[in-house]
């Protein structure tokens, strides 16, 4: 116990948290009000900036700190090069069309990576986190020079050793059971790097000398106490703090986390191109009958979905219902009463 509470101290103190809960960095579903809730109770808060524009990132980053000075951190996704797949692009288009009719193209410009970067720079958060990939060394650099810590997500020691090579202050272990997107840095080989919390924690723990962060199926006290004895210094999550009113979701996607069994939750390609764990729904399951296409690469199938939702669909859900396996226990309170319940459970376990 003397041991964990003193990585737990270590890692705290580093980076300006009263306890080591950290919220998933959720595009689409971090408004800085879920973050403020965080970050207030003693945690650090987080915006998942993939869809948004420099100016978009200065105007989330005013709005937190507006009503909180407390740790916060940004994250993106890192590229990979354009694949140039048309005839898989085409499939999926005209596999797209048993929904119904595709609205206008995206007009505006997709933001651009370099310039969300620097965005983040001029922002100095406390963290800016990677997924998917590695920061350029001079990157990690320049946010070293600021004193921003660089978190790099990792769902394999492979890759987990390669961020810490590139200069990462903390891993982001992300097991099996996380909603939303996979952290492999290969995307064509994340089907097969599906490695449960509790195996991927102690392999880490053997072979890193950075903090490790534990995200994936921790949803209550008993998953921080037990990352935290497996080697992790602070947890990460999302999927418990996705029913919270500060997240802000849709009734729908609410109602789809209620109860949901850990089984019951799949992981697709169908709604970007990329690995990902969510809900169950019509749309999702015409993608594995037989004879449907492959999804289109990332970002193809992301604006693809996108187009089509402008349209007029039947059967194609509005939102994504990301989730992870443990959806059941997100509860309907505050946010900062679920990170304050969650450190008070898990602390009474290690005592």
């Amino acid at each position: 116990m003397t041991q964990i509470r003193q990585r737990v101290g270590e890692f705290c103190d580093r980076f300006g948290l009263r306890l080591p809960i950290l919220q998933a960095p959720m595009a689409g579903a971090c408004p800085p009000e879920l973050a403020i809730a965080v970050a207030e109770a003693g945690g650090m808060g987080a915006s998942g900036v993939l869809r948004d524009h420099p100016e978009r990132i200065a105007e989330w980053v005013e709005q937190f700190r507006a009503s909180s000075s407390g740790a916060f951190q940004l994250n993106i996704w890192v590229p990979d090069p354009p694949s140039h797949d048309q005839d898989r692009i085409d499939a999926a288009r005209r596999f797209l069309g048993r929904f119904g009719t595709a609205g206008s193209p995206d007009s505006g410009p997709a933001p651009v990576f370099h310039e969300q970067c620097e965005a983040m720079l001029t922002a100095r958060p406390t963290v800016i986190s990677s997924i998917m990939g590695l920061f350029d060394l001079d990157y990690v650099r320049r946010l070293h020079e600021q004193s921003i810590g660089w978190f790099a997500c990792a769902a394999t020691l492979d890759d987990a050793l390669a961020a810490q090579r590139a200069g990462a202050d903390a891993i982001v272990a992300q097991g099996m059971e996380a909603g939303g997107h996979r952290g492999s840095f290969e995307q064509d080989a994340a089907d097969q790097a599906q490695v449960g919390l509790v195996a991927l924690l102690p392999r880490f723990a053997d072979h890193l000398r950075v903090p490790i962060v534990a995200a994936g199926g921790i949803a209550d006290g008993r998953g921080v106490a037990a990352a935290l004895a497996l080697g992790a210094s602070a947890v990460q999550v999302g999927t418990a703090l996705l029913r919270c009113p500060e997240a802000g979701i849709s009734e729908q996607w609410s109602a789809a986390l209620d109860g949901l069994a850990p089984e019951a939750t799949v992981t697709t390609r169908a709604y970007t191109g990329r690995l990902a764990r969510a809900a169950p729904t019509p749309y999702l399951s015409a993608w594995t009958e037989p004879g449907a296409p492959r999804p289109a690469p990332f970002p193809d199938q992301l604006r693809l979905v996108a187009q089509w939702r402008r349209g007029k669909t039947k059967g194609l859900d509005k939102d994504n219902y990301w989730a992870g396996q443990s959806a059941a226990l997100a509860t309907e309170e505050p946010a900062d009463e679920v990170i304050t319940r969650m450190w008070r459970d898990a602390s009474a376990l290690l005592a």
